[in-house]
């Protein structure tokens, strides 16, 4: 990338801006999402094309199409959550000072945080409900729960980092 479309990009952060790129973390994530999603491409395109060319479709490709969907929705959330990439509606923080834009953002964080925590503390107790009655898949008899669990532990490391970012800018510009 040249300078001139370096120094543009820069000029655009604030000092309470997050960082422009994911952290080794965050590209294992998001590496390992693709590879999760292209395998759910994949299962597709070869369901489909057995159930209209040869009229046999691939047994349970539903039931494992939502699994990794739902894998790859929770992963994405984790990477989402480092990158600080959420959707954000902006309708009036851009006529607050800009003085207060770190505050703000750390309180938007911890209550985002905090809420991702209680989803996940339900999906666990979900879980453990589906755990409790051995919870599977109709066709292929995968058992539902250690998703559920996966799927718990994904929300509450994304309520963590959501929350534990903003703050810690927030931090670092009240010190400055």
């Amino acid at each position: 990338m040249s300078d001139a479309i370096k120094s543009v990009e820069l000029e655009g952060q604030t000092s309470a801006s997050p960082p422009a790129r994911l952290s080794v973390t965050g590209c294992v994530l998001g590496c390992l999402g693709g590879v999760l999603l292209i395998a759910m491409m994949a299962l597709t395109v070869c369901d489909v094309i057995g159930r209209y060319l040869f009229n046999s479709p691939i047994k349970g490709a539903s039931e494992l199409t939502e699994i990794l969907l739902c894998a790859v929705i929770f992963l994405g959330l984790c990477a989402v959550s480092l990158a600080e990439d959420h959707v954000v509606v902006d309708l009036l923080t851009d006529k607050m000072p800009a003085s207060i834009h770190p505050a703000r953002e750390a309180l938007t964080g911890v209550l985002s945080g905090l809420i991702l925590m209680v989803i996940a503390w339900r999906i666990w107790v979900y879980a453990a409900q589906i755990a409790g009655y051995n919870g599977a898949t109709t066709n292929l008899s995968i058992p539902i729960a250690p998703l559920g669990y996966f799927c718990a532990i994904c929300a509450f490391a994304g309520g963590l980092i959501t929350a534990f970012l903003p703050l810690k800018r927030a931090f670092l510009h009240a010190k400055h």
